[in-house]
């Protein structure tokens, strides 16, 4: 019998409801959360995102771009580098300054002590982010200009910019066992500066606004993380008939909070 002093409250804490199912073609198991990608999350970048700094700073405009982007390995980089090339002066308020000193700096580390490389910062914000008041737009200049050729922001953008919210998980186990794990981007993923951040759009109520649920929204980010096939068979779970998701604990807390305000 559960203790009611060591349950979880659902209506509070940070419940979620996951999925998962052997993959038909290779040694893996994939787990989905599936409250996040039931839940109407939506990016408000330019809506009230308040940006990730350590105040409350959404009249900047930076999103997550404060403090760059850091590349996973030398293919995410040569994705910028071929992307850089199609990126004309109008869309990036930087182009001179990238085209001099170029757009990259030197990462963190990553985990075996091995160099890594991030995007450029100026005026402590990524090279690529246009500011407010910039004739081409504001926000990704990466973005833009791929929208402007007609073609996919993700195809353009480092792997992390496009990602985010979402993260994919690998773990393989001493016998070969792929588990894979396609959840929201929590706080804890940024290191330890996200305890930093004065706010998270996946906590704040008002990033709960979406016409879609996650899955279908960023379709086209989920497939190109887990494939088409498999996306599929998460499609065929997210949506069975006699299934009452749980809402997002965002919204759990949102409601409640309403309900004692009354």
């Amino acid at each position: 019998m559960a203790n009611p002093e060591t349950t979880p409250d659902p209506m509070t804490s940070d419940v979620h409801e996951w999925i998962s199912f052997e993959d038909p073609g290779e040694e893996r198991t994939w787990f989905f959360d599936a409250t996040y990608l039931r839940s109407n999350h939506r990016c408000i970048y330019g809506e009230g995102c308040q940006g990730v700094l350590d105040a409350p700073a959404a009249d900047m405009a930076q999103g997550c771009c404060s403090y760059g982007a850091h590349f996973i390995d030398d293919d995410d980089v040569q994705t910028v580098v071929r992307a850089f090339v199609r990126v004309k002066p109008e869309h990036m308020q930087f182009h001179a300054k990238a085209v001099k000193k170029g757009f990259l700096r030197s990462g963190e580390p990553d985990a075996d002590g091995s160099p890594t490389a991030a995007t450029r910062l100026v005026d402590d914000a990524c090279i690529f982010l246009n500011r407010p008041g910039f004739a081409g737009g504001t926000g990704c200049a990466l973005h833009i200009a791929a929208l402007e050729a007609g073609e996919r922001p993700l195809d353009w953008k480092p792997n992390v910019c496009w990602q985010v919210p979402i993260r994919l998980e690998h773990e393989t186990d001493d016998h070969g066992h792929v588990v894979s794990r396609l959840r929201e981007w929590k706080r804890r993923d940024w290191g330890e500066g996200g305890a930093e951040f004065h706010w998270w759009c996946t906590e704040a109520p008002e990033a709960f606004s979406g016409n879609e649920p996650v899955y279908r929204a960023s379709r086209d980010e989920i497939v190109e993380l887990v494939g088409e096939q498999i996306y599929g068979l998460m499609v065929e779970q997210l949506e069975r008939s006699n299934w009452v998701p749980l809402p997002h604990p965002t919204v759990r807390r949102s409601a409640l909070n309403q309900i004692r305000e009354r």
